[in-house]
């Protein structure tokens, strides 16, 4: 079936690496039906590594962080204005489908709010998504979130996504990035390895004790840079304190667009499974990433570069942002030496 005069609403809020994950889906409309319409609704800052998408025709942002906030503390007074806000940005705009690719009661109020007549959600139903929903996506054996995204596309007749993840930058992004690694003293023309220490999940984080061993085994002529949030300085002082040798930080000095540029001039990536694994996916980067709590073959990048380390503790994968044991004990497990090895092998 063609959709060429079809306008599309599609529904993923956040987080960044969800997001990423979720644009291939615009990709296979407009590949299937050049002419549609598609518009996503995001919120920040994921939403800005949608701005430049070729397959997006119109980007609405809502923030929706003060509802989340609004919604914990019973405030809902607050909820209501948050919700007028986004059902605001519906008002002068019609759509024929909406694809609701995050599940939540939130994103299914929503869609129903967009008064799109027909509303296709994913087989991973939360919080009562799918009484919002006109039609569900059947369930998929693969447990990868790219194909089962895609698969809220089946019930159009579009089979054929590909999985690929790719960030699109302006043209200028690359002039900054040459001159942003040279004012903090580092050579684009060099070796560079970013590491990202932490993640937005406690219990996917490896010790920076284990990171300052691992990162024993770096050629000297390899620049060390390290990248992430604000609140992650203190465990790069650390890293740098254990390690003794010179590193840059950069943390909290880029917004996403400008790492995505900047991971261009890179070699590599050290990481756990967070937001920078997926824009450097999405920009070519190669990576190597740290996996306890969840699992490279649900969440991992398919295609490029991407060497994964999955710890051998047997209480792993349990998809828990915090564990149940209080413990940490499957990032714990990943050894020193594993890394090490592998990061040895990569910089070759």
């Amino acid at each position: 079936m063609n959709y060429d005069q079809t306008r599309f609403l599609i529904l993923r809020l956040s987080s960044i690496g969800d997001v990423l994950h979720a644009a291939p889906v615009a990709h296979a409309l407009k590949k299937a039906s050049p002419g549609c319409h598609i518009t996503w609704l995001a919120s920040p800052p994921a939403s800005d590594l949608l701005k430049y998408n070729p397959d997006i025709d119109e980007l609405l942002v809502w923030d929706r962080r003060p509802f989340d906030k609004a919604a914990s503390s019973l405030h809902l007074r607050q909820v209501r204005a948050a919700l007028r806000k986004a059902k605001k940005l519906f008002e002068l705009r019609h759509f024929d489908i909406a694809l609701d690719i995050q599940g939540l009661f939130l994103t299914g109020l929503l869609a129903k709010m967009s008064k799109a007549p027909r509303r296709i959600g994913i087989h991973e139903r939360h919080e009562f998504n799918h009484l919002f929903m006109t039609e569900q996506a059947e369930d998929i054996a693969d447990p990868h979130k790219i194909r089962r995204y895609l698969s809220v596309l089946a019930p159009l007749g579009i089979q054929d996504g590909s999985p690929e993840l790719h960030l699109e930058l302006p043209p200028e992004m690359d002039t900054f990035a040459g001159s942003f690694l040279h004012r903090q003293g580092i050579d684009p023309g060099r070796r560079i390895l970013y590491v990202n220490l932490r993640t937005t999940w406690p219990d996917k984080n490896w010790l920076p004790e284990s990171f300052a061993a691992a990162l024993q085994a770096v050629p000297a002529d390899v620049q060390l840079v390290f990248c992430g949030a604000k609140g992650d300085q203190p465990y790069i002082d650390t890293v740098q304190r254990l390690l003794g040798r010179p590193m840059v930080s950069i943390v909290g000095k880029t917004s996403l667009l400008e790492l995505a540029a900047i991971f261009r001039k890179g070699t590599l990536l050290l990481t756990g499974d967070t937001g920078p694994l997926y824009i450097a996916a999405g920009v070519g980067l190669p990576t190597l990433s740290l996996w306890g709590p969840t699992h490279p073959d649900i969440y991992g990048p398919l295609n490029g570069p991407h060497e994964f380390i999955l710890t051998p503790y047997s209480c792993h994968s349990c998809c828990k942002t915090h564990c149940r044991k209080k413990t940490n004990d499957c990032m714990k497990a990943i050894e020193t030496e594993t890394v090490k090895n592998k990061l040895i092998q990569l910089l070759k």
